[in-house]
């Protein structure tokens, strides 16, 4: 009894260690992802290219679908820099158009210990596409 005292709250860390942290990565795929969606709808040719609010919503919107948030911050207009910004619609085909996503990732359970030990983790991803 007494050792199972002693070793259960450091197996309960470890064991919520690598929850948060496998949540983390988790929520890294997705925004790779969300900035894959933007830059594709951000470089297809059409009568007129989209605008960077339209890139934007397409990140956010595929971000709310599967990023665990734990009901945390959203992205906001800030946190996906687009580039070159719109318009552009005067570009030539094969010009890089990149889209970053900047998420500020909370702890859900450890949040205090994790953070003060490790800080906050900011997840970014970032996707270069051509313009067809």
């Amino acid at each position: 009894m007494i050792e199972l005292a002693l070793v259960l709250p450091l197996l309960m860390i470890m064991l919520f260690a690598i929850i948060e942290f496998s949540i983390a990565l988790y929520d890294k795929a997705v925004l790779t992802n969300a900035s894959r969606e933007g830059a594709r709808a951000g470089i297809v040719a059409g009568s007129s290219r989209v605008t960077d609010d339209r890139i934007r919503q397409v990140v956010r919107n595929y971000a709310a679908t599967y990023l665990i948030t734990f009901g945390g911050d959203t992205l906001g207009d800030e946190d996906i820099p687009i580039t070159p910004p719109a318009p552009r619609d005067g570009l030539p085909f094969g010009t890089d158009l990149r889209v970053s996503v900047t998420y500020r990732y909370e702890f859900l359970v450890l949040s205090r210990l994790i953070t003060s030990l490790v800080g906050p983790i900011s997840l970014n991803a970032t996707t270069v596409m051509k313009l067809e």
